[in-house]
């Protein structure tokens, strides 16, 4: 700064020495126009002579420019290139431009180097940008606006960065949050759509309410509300139970109607033959309801309500948790919301704050005389809401629904570990994901393949968890689309009814929006760092972006309000990845890009480039079992249009190998020593497709290239017929020949079959 300043005084002195009194007369009044003031104590001092001049034409320069890039959108095209190039270009030696006509030659050249000299005192008086640093002397002033044809000197000055693009045409419910967000961030919201391609899209329900995305980002997964029904949880949840019984505990015993009316009557007689003194309460939950509609409570198989004299609603029934935690007397479950950010690799976030929402009548156990008593025994804001003992409160820890924090700051009060209750919850929430991935893969890659244009995924969901007494969280369920409203309803007069805004839900939900925004800012991935994690955070603690962003009102942005909980957590968790890395060898065997059913001959391909077939186990048996579980689950799936083998058969084949393979060991070591050997025989042989092997370990889990590639039907292995000593493969005398020869002749039909267009129900926000 010394050796600069040094120059710009000899440039000074050598004006004040030869200049003409034009140049002396306008120094003297910009000296009289300007008080002094002093500079920062990190600039060096310059003359009052200078720093006068300097500050007064550093205003005027600055106003200049901002009214410059004020009215610059005005100009046309032509306009703005003869603009840019009168100001970048000087004009040539012995050229008389009109503003300085009548001027000679010599004082025009000396205002220019005049206003070169003032510019630069502008610089030494110390002008900071926002993170504190000072304006490197070679660098323009942020007003000044260069144009297209204008060369700079030195250190470029970065570009300012376009504000982030959110389409909300679709947002339905959670528009009045997410507007609230999008100001917070001072992003761009376009609330009818746009032509051009958005950088964020936010559906209200499903991924398919706007299918012409090509580009971008969409806050909903293909398959996640299917895989959130009632039925698909407790399948999915009830597969992990299977190999890993101790740490999927947190779900209650369900059983699914009408296909386990039987197994269901029979557990609960032998429950209560087994103690007469338990009288156990179940309550039946439909697949497809929301907002607690068609939720009721029985003590027996026999009040179950059925539909058409006989046939029983497609349902869950669950057992009822006898001993919750009560606050007040009253019984609450806990709104915990979860954002996944991305499914390859898996990313997930927890809110740091959640509601609670509690019944509004005294918590009673259940008998038989209170097992209609809605407001007692069940938690759903949209049922208790109706009671005439709700209470809407503007504190966040009062109120029928309140702030998980405040709930948690009075257990805490009373020596609760609450930081032990916090861990269970995440625990819970990462396993529940778990169960969920694998066949939210086998939709995303059905919609999105590899090579086909379209936009990634993210989504919130809320999860619905009740603690018992001991403290251990249960699950309820978990809910695609979460309830995002920041107002409810309130009576003004008999019949009238009004919004009114509920400080409650505005301080849970839009932190939740606003930050899974900034998490999916697509600045994020452009700045290079070392450390990927300290890049996020250093980040996210600015709003998102490189650049400092200030709020509504000029403030900093708080700090994140979503915790990331994997892969923070991997180590912890990546054992439980099993059926991932199944769900890859299904992917990897599919063949057609958009298919998500396997068929007879990608099920045979698997099982011969793996080597499972031998002189025990003949591929007639194969076909066989391949027929028996596909018919069984087109059963239970009879909504499904597509023909052959899904990815709960393909699972329940391979538990069924695993089995039949290594009869001494634990289901849990059957499945991974039948995995291991499966990835092993690919990994050698290379087959399966261009991507390589399948990961070794639970971390991992299939590339998108590798688990959509075509299998190759030609590049088969001639099996081995090895036999190892306790490994009695007999065949399975599953289905009869007949079924056998039909299940060579569907082959073709079933690669043929068209896969029809998506429909999907209606699901209102819960």
């Amino acid at each position: 700064m010394s050796d600069h300043y040094v120059k710009v005084k000899v440039q000074l002195e050598q004006m004040k020495s030869s200049g003409e009194g034009a140049e002396k007369e306008d120094t003297d009044i910009i000296d009289d126009e300007v008080p002094m003031a002093s500079p920062p104590a990190s600039v060096s001092p310059i003359p009052a002579s200078c720093t006068t001049a300097a500050r007064r034409d550093a205003s005027k320069t600055s106003v200049t420019g901002r009214n410059r890039s004020k009215s610059w959108r005005k100009l046309g095209k032509d306009e703005r290139n003869t603009y840019t190039k009168q100001e970048s270009d000087p004009a040539p030696q012995g050229t008389i431009v009109a503003a300085n006509e009548g001027k000679p030659l010599n004082q025009i050249d000396n205002e220019r180097q005049m206003l070169q000299i003032k510019e630069i005192g502008k610089i030494l008086l110390g002008q900071t940008e926002t993170n504190g640093n000072i304006v490197a002397p070679n660098q323009r002033p942020k007003e000044f606006k260069v144009g297209p044809h204008c060369k700079e000197d030195g250190n470029t000055v970065a570009k300012r960065r376009k504000p982030v693009t959110v389409d909300t045409s679709k947002a339905k419910t959670s528009l009045e949050a997410l507007k609230l967000s999008i100001r917070h961030l001072k992003w761009k919201e376009f609330p009818v759509g746009r032509r051009s391609a958005c950088d964020i899209y936010w559906h209200g329900v499903s991924f398919h309410d706007n299918d012409n995305i090509l580009s971008g980002q969409v806050n909903k997964f293909p398959g996640m509300i299917e895989m959130l029904r009632k039925i698909n949880l407790s399948r999915a949840v009830r597969t992990m139970q299977e190999l890993f019984p101790e740490e999927y505990n947190f779900y209650p015993r369900s059983w699914i109607l009408p296909e386990e009316y039987q197994l269901f009557s029979t557990q609960s007689r032998l429950t209560k033959n087994s103690d007469a003194s338990l009288k156990p309460t179940f309550i039946v939950k439909p697949d497809g309801g929301s907002q607690g509609d068609g939720i009721y409570l029985i003590r027996d198989p026999s009040d179950l309500r059925v539909i058409a004299g006989s046939q029983t609603k497609q349902s869950v029934v669950q057992e009822y948790i006898h001993k919750p935690l009560l606050i007040d007397k009253l019984k609450f479950d806990i709104r915990l919301y979860v954002l996944v950010k991305s499914l390859e690799p898996l990313e997930i976030y927890i809110a740091k704050e959640g509601l609670a929402r509690f019944c509004t009548e005294p918590y009673q156990e259940p008998s038989q005389k209170n097992l209609s008593h809605v407001f007692m025994h069940l938690t759903n804001y949209s049922l208790n809401v109706q009671s005439g003992n709700f209470i809407h409160s503007d504190s966040l820890s009062s109120g029928s629904k309140r702030t998980f924090s405040s709930v948690l700051y009075r257990l805490a009060s009373k020596g609760v570990d609450i930081r032990k209750v916090w861990s269970d919850i995440i625990s819970l929430v990462i396993k529940t994901i778990f169960a969920l991935v694998p066949e939210l893969k086998v939709y995303y890659l059905a919609d999105i393949p590899p090579g086909k244009p379209g936009p990634t995924c993210f989504q919130i969901l809320g999860f619905d968890i009740l603690l018992m007494k001991n403290l251990k969280p249960v699950l309820l369920e978990v809910n695609a689309n979460p309830s995002m409203r920041i107002e409810h309803e309130q009576k003004v007069s008999p019949g009238v009814f009004e919004y009114v805004p509920s400080p409650v839900d505005e301080e849970v939900k839009v932190g939740v929006i606003r930050d899974t925004l900034r998490l999916m800012d697509p600045a994020q991935g452009k700045s290079p760092t070392s450390h990927p994690e300290q890049q996020q955070e250093e980040m996210l603690m600015e709003g998102g972006s490189p650049e400092r962003r200030a709020g509504e009102e000029g403030g900093v942005l708080p700090s994140l309000f979503l915790k990331q909980v994997f892969p923070k957590y991997t180590k912890q968790f990546s054992y439980l990845r099993t059926v991932e890395r199944i769900a890859a060898l299904f992917l990897r065997f599919l063949g057609v890009k958009g298919n998500m059913r396997l068929g007879p001959t990608g099920f045979r391909t698997f099982i011969r480039n793996c080597k499972l077939s031998n002189s025990n186990l003949s591929m007639a048996s194969v076909d066989i079992l391949y027929i028996d579980i596909t018919r069984r689950w087109s059963n239970m799936l009879p909504d499904s249009r597509e023909a052959g083998m899904c990815l709960q058969a393909f699972v329940e084949a391979f538990f069924y190998l695993a089995q039949r393979r290594f009869k001494s060991l634990p289901l849990r070591e059957q499945v991974v020593s039948l995995l291991e050997m499966c990835e092993g025989q690919l990994e050698n042989h290379g087959v399966g497709g261009p991507g390589g092997s399948l990961p070794e370990d639970s971390t991992c889990s299939s590339r998108r290239s590798v688990s959509c590639s075509r299998t190759q039907p030609g590049r088969t292995h001639h099996p081995h017929h090895t036999s190892t000593a306790g490994q009695d493969l007999s065949a399975p005398q599953l289905c009869s020949p007949a079924a056998l020869r039909r299940a060579s002749s569907q082959d073709y039909r079933l690669r043929q079959r068209p896969r029809p267009p998506h429909t999907h129900k209606a699901n209102v926000e819960n």
